[in-house]
């Protein structure tokens, strides 16, 4: 369905919150189980994201995030930022297959979500879009990014937009995670 393009725009400290709200959409659940182990007591996960996306001057921050609005309603999110080199495999088994699969050197996309009311209109594809050219600005030569097999509506649209699967790592389920078989794999386009 075709509609209003978004307007996008960088996220401000203000935008934790919802930005916390999208990542869980995009992480297919794996948000919830990193936020549930940064505190078990939490009783809102939401609170525990919104705190981590407050900070400032790291990669998972506000900082790093593109916001997309509609009529004055934040409709989605990116969130990515350059990854100059990799890092050491997570020691945490349902982490580690993630950690094997980063691109360095690439602009990494770590999450990009839409709100389901606002899906199928190109936002998706607007913030993606946006990533490519921030990459390209910060002297990239590519973006790269991380999504489930079993995501297929992901999946499609990273392959419209010139993604190729480079790598694949079996995923370790846990109860947060919305697939308990399957891969996840890495996908790389070129800006």
């Amino acid at each position: 369905m075709a509609g209003k393009p978004a307007t996008l725009r960088p996220a401000t400290v203000d935008d934790a919150r919802a930005i916390a709200e999208l990542f869980l959409i995009s992480s297919d659940g794996l948000a919830a189980y990193i936020w549930r182990k940064v505190d078990p007591g939490a009783s809102d996960l939401l609170d525990v994201g919104e705190r981590r996306y407050a900070r400032t001057g790291i990669a998972f921050s506000f900082e790093n995030c593109t916001i997309a609005k509609v009529d004055g309603e934040i409709a989605g999110m990116l969130h990515g930022f350059g990854m100059e080199t990799r890092g050491e495999p997570d020691e945490d088994p349902v982490l580690r297959p993630y950690s094997e699969l980063e691109e360095a050197p690439s602009f990494y996309i770590a999450g990009v979500a839409v709100h389901e009311r606002f899906a199928r209109r190109g936002i998706g594809t607007q913030l993606v879009e946006a990533a490519a050219a921030r990459a390209r600005l910060e002297h990239f030569n590519c973006i790269s990014l991380i999504v489930f097999e079993q995501n297929r509506p992901a999946l499609e649209l990273y392959q419209r937009l010139g993604f190729a699967e480079v790598a694949r790592r079996p995923l370790v389920p846990c109860p947060e995670l919305h697939y308990s078989q399957g891969d996840a794999l890495l996908m790389v386009a070129p800006v």
